[in-house]
């Protein structure tokens, strides 16, 4: 059985998006207000954050309000693009038609919004989070769960590195390590695979639609 070098932390989270960021910068906003130290890191399959998060967004910014109320003065990428009018068309193979706004329901408009790249806005959560002392690491997937004698989960393990295709072990084999925490949070989407792996393990998903 390959030994593992093993790591203790207070929360360990798997993913560095909004979620996995938000949850640890609010974790060390709550510790500092009581005056505690906790150790917190977060696991990012990407290169670096937002490697992995491409996509445009519009952003209500109520939750970044809560989290950190002075983003627009604090260099978040988000606040150079506020939205400022809404458009709707109707597209046909002839062309399209502009449907006039007050027509529409109030889901569609984005009033008080802001857009923006989500990895550009993950990038700067990280700096956040780092400020605060959250450790992050890039570069390195969670690749299995660490459960323990009661099938409580205590943490995740890493990928092993110098893996062959045929699963054997290369010359520059290093093992994945055990990132062992009280708490572990995943926060890889819902389609995450070891979040997969959770939902069946525990039926997480009974009496769900």
């Amino acid at each position: 059985m390959t030994e593992r070098e093993s790591m203790p932390y207070d929360v360990v989270i798997v993913g560095g998006g909004p979620a996995g960021l938000s949850s640890a910068i609010r974790l060390k906003q709550i510790a500092n207000e009581a005056g505690k130290e906790i150790s917190v890191c977060i696991l990012e399959k990407g290169s670096e954050v937002g490697a992995h998060i491409l996509s445009g967004a519009v952003v209500d910014p109520k939750a970044l309000e809560e989290l950190l109320p002075d983003w627009r003065e604090d260099g978040c990428p988000m606040a150079e693009t506020p939205v400022t009018d809404n458009w709707h068309w109707f597209l046909t193979k002839g062309g399209k038609y502009s449907v006039p706004h007050l027509l529409m329901p109030p889901f569609m408009s984005n009033k008080g919004t802001y857009t923006g790249s989500l990895g550009n806005l993950c990038r700067w959560l990280a700096g956040k989070a780092e400020e605060l002392g959250v450790e992050i690491f890039p570069g390195f997937p969670a690749a299995e769960i660490v459960y323990d004698d009661a099938g409580k989960v205590v943490g995740v393990q890493t990928g092993d590195m110098g893996v062959a295709r045929d699963g054997s072990e290369k010359g520059d084999y290093q093992p994945g390590m055990h990132l062992l925490a009280k708490y572990t949070i995943f926060c890889e989407g819902a389609r995450g695979h070891l979040t997969k792996r959770l939902k069946a393990k525990y039926d997480l998903e009974r009496d769900c639609e």
